[in-house]
């Protein structure tokens, strides 16, 4: 049977606004352990590591050479797909499902409708610190991510008085359910059990969406045994033993359908699993380029050398944008809201 090989980056559960790993991602790869041993010895014929880490590698700037080319040929020879995201992006999208959505679904709005919920975060982004007051807003998100993992009343009343320290009024359609209002709709949502700002199933939902593509057939899933992987391994069994007979589009060019023809996922020591290894390669890679390209590292891997790798269909990647047009076209008819309803339901 087909088996993917996936191995995560940047996971810090509940906290997405953590500065030291603003970005988090995973990659898969349909490839042997043999074929997967092969490959590393032909591109590191001399490593004497016990296993191939990309952060070890990449330290010195006379390996980049050798992964790039690793790397070009698991992108030219295998299935494979990368998952990268901005944690803060991902977390102004939570915001604007649980503290703003269900205001303007109790009077009949669809928020969700084109991706302007996409249009709305990224203005956020690039706007919030300007137009709500950078430490208030910075104040704001961290009460809500607090608020989203307590759920007491005493942490909701606080994500209210953040609302309200903002210069809300710059930018009703966001701050408004909460500033305004208090919006009691909002505040049970928040309040919900199982639903939080942890990460793992947006990345896992992308990775599921290609593998599911790629697979022939019936396919299974290995990763390493790490703490951080717990939580996608448990996801995982829960999607697995999923039955429901449902499928949703969730933009132009991703959508899932339960049943999975995924079968299983095993955790593996990443010692003995070459394959793994290559995971590992692939998204301490992409994770790196996007801190290069941010301005947020220097030195490592051309960033322009590694995007050259990818295929359209092997990089997915979520981070703001102000291209309203486009992120309307893309997401044009997804089904966002029945999505967020349906998928809350892998963390109860």
């Amino acid at each position: 049977m087909e088996c993917f090989r996936i191995d995560e980056s940047g996971y810090t559960g509940f906290d997405l606004l953590n500065s030291e790993q603003p970005f988090q991602g995973a990659a898969a790869v349909s490839i042997s352990d043999q074929e997967a041993e092969r490959l590393i010895k032909e591109h590191f014929p001399s490593l004497q590591a016990t296993e191939l880490k990309y952060q070890a590698l990449s330290r010195r700037p006379k390996n980049h050479p050798r992964l790039l080319a690793l790397l070009g040929d698991i992108h030219a020879n295998y299935k494979c797909v990368t998952y990268v995201c901005d944690k803060r992006f991902l977390l102004l999208l939570m915001f604007l499902d649980y503290a703003v959505e269900p205001f303007y679904f109790e009077r009949g709005v669809d928020f969700y409708a084109d991706g302007q919920n996409y249009s709305l975060a990224s203005l956020l982004y690039f706007a919030g610190p300007t137009l709500l007051g950078k430490g208030a807003f910075d104040a704001l998100l961290a009460a809500f991510q607090a608020a989203m993992k307590e759920k007491t009343k005493k942490a909701l009343e606080d994500l209210v008085t953040a609302a309200r320290k903002t210069t809300w009024n710059q930018l009703p359609e966001a701050l408004g359910p909460l500033a305004g209002y208090g919006a009691p709709e909002c505040l049970s949502a928040i309040a919900t059990p199982g639903v939080s700002t942890d990460a793992a199933l947006v990345v896992l939902q992308s990775l599921i969406s290609r593998m599911e593509v790629m697979a022939d057939g019936p396919y299974r899933v290995e990763h390493d045994q790490s703490k951080n992987l717990a939580t996608y391994h448990n996801l995982l069994e829960r999607y697995i033993n999923h039955n429901d007979q449902i499928e949703f589009r969730q933009s132009e060019i991703a959508s899932i359908k339960f049943p999975l023809k995924l079968t299983s996922v095993t955790q593996v020591d990443s010692k003995d699993s070459p394959a793994v290894q290559l995971a590992d390669v692939m998204i301490g890679a992409a994770i790196e380029v996007t801190k290069i390209l941010r301005g947020q590292k220097a030195g490592g891997l051309e960033p322009d050398a590694l995007l050259d790798l990818y295929k359209d269909e092997q990089i997915i990647h979520m981070f703001p944008s102000l291209d309203f047009d486009e992120q309307r076209r893309f997401r044009k008819g997804t089904q966002a809201a029945e999505v967020i309803d349906y998928f809350s339901q892998f963390y109860v």
